[in-house]
């Protein structure tokens, strides 16, 4: 059985893998989870490859939550700390860490007059499909 520490180790690397899924950094995160399961068979680190890769592809599809992919990552973290006690600094280093190159969202506002669809930016006026001018 794993102490209180561990488990708070196992955990916030779980939330981590989240932090790199939601900003789609599967590729970053894979190289961190092979080298941590690389410590078990060859089994265990193809189905945590796997995992990654099916946890990216549902919270992008919005199959899954974020709490289940947390508490399965936790679930499976929690478990090979427990087999293979070794890796807890690889699973610290991955709970310490935090997603490069984080993307960032911009809120702006538009504002249109006329008719006609309206995309990226102020616009006055009318848009004909036939390329003429109203006049």
């Amino acid at each position: 059985m794993l102490d209180a520490a561990a488990v708070a180790v196992a955990t916030g690397a779980a939330s981590n893998v989240l932090a790199y899924l939601l900003q789609g950094r599967a590729d970053a995160l894979r190289t961190r989870i092979s080298a941590i399961f690389q410590r078990g068979t060859a089994r265990e680190e193809s189905d945590a490859l796997r995992a990654l890769e099916e946890h990216a592809e549902a919270l992008e599809q919005r199959r899954v939550t974020q709490v289940e992919v947390t508490a399965q990552w936790s679930s499976m973290l929690t478990a090979f700390l427990t087999a293979y006690p070794e890796a807890r600094a690889d699973i610290e280093a991955l709970r310490s860490s935090t997603p490069s190159g984080t993307k960032t969202v911009h809120i702006g506002s538009q504002h249109n007059h006329g008719r006609g669809t309206f995309i990226g930016g102020d616009n006055h006026g009318t848009i004909r499909v036939d390329g003429q001018e109203d006049r």
